[in-house]
């Protein structure tokens, strides 16, 4: 089970310097933390280095830590504060508002009717997933479907990108993810809508022909 991302006494233990503790949300949330990284940088070295940055600031920042947002959410702030300087630095760093008119503009919709209401076990995600999406037929279809899916992301819009993997492959929810790139939810809520989209499409396309050896995956 993932450590908890707003509780007393996560930040008791942290602040007590429990290693154990420590260990357990860096082994947690560290993979994430990459990804969001590699998003404003231009290695994966220097990512890592903003990971280990970020760590060192936690542990200098948390007796300041206020509780104002979720653990969680405040060692993300820190780590895309923290990553935006480095991107700066490496002079590959774009403003986050400046991509805003044709990042959201970019790739197609879908009925809102097809995405779960509040009532349903998965809020925001699909009513019903792509034909074989759920129940792959092999765990050979189930790897070719993972890298249908990463090839996808990869190619998205810079900003679609970081919100659909900070909500569909991190699973944090719609406020974390706002408070974490200072964004507006319905902002949040169009590059979601946006990426979840062109995901669907191109899973879809890939289920009906290139799965079934008629054709190859686009």
């Amino acid at each position: 089970m993932p450590p908890p991302t707003c509780d007393p006494d996560l930040v008791a233990a942290l602040r007590g310097g429990d290693e154990a503790a420590f260990a357990e949300v860096v082994d947690a949330w560290s993979p994430s933390m990459l990804r969001l990284a590699k998003s404003f940088v231009s290695t994966h070295a220097s990512a890592e280095e903003v990971v280990q940055d970020t760590w060192l600031a936690v542990l200098n920042g948390i007796d300041r830590f206020q509780a104002r947002s979720s653990v969680r959410t405040w060692v993300y702030r820190i780590l895309v504060n923290t990553a935006k300087k480095r991107g700066v630095r490496e002079r590959r760093s774009v403003p986050w508002a400046s991509l805003a008119p044709e990042d959201e503009d970019r790739g197609p919709t879908v009925d809102p009717a097809r995405f779960q209401g509040a009532d349903g076990d998965y809020p925001g995600h699909w009513r019903d997933a792509p034909h074989e999406w759920d129940s792959p037929e092999n765990a050979a279809l189930n790897t070719e479907i993972r890298a249908v899916i990463t090839g996808v992301l990869a190619r998205l819009p810079e900003r679609q990108r970081i919100v659909i993997n900070l909500r569909d492959v991190d699973g944090h929810d719609a406020d974390e993810v706002c408070r974490m790139l200072e964004i507006s939810p319905a902002n949040q809520r169009v590059l979601l809508h946006r990426a979840r989209a062109v995901v669907r499409e191109e899973l879809a396309g890939y289920l009906a022909f290139g799965a079934s050896g008629e054709a190859t995956a686009r």
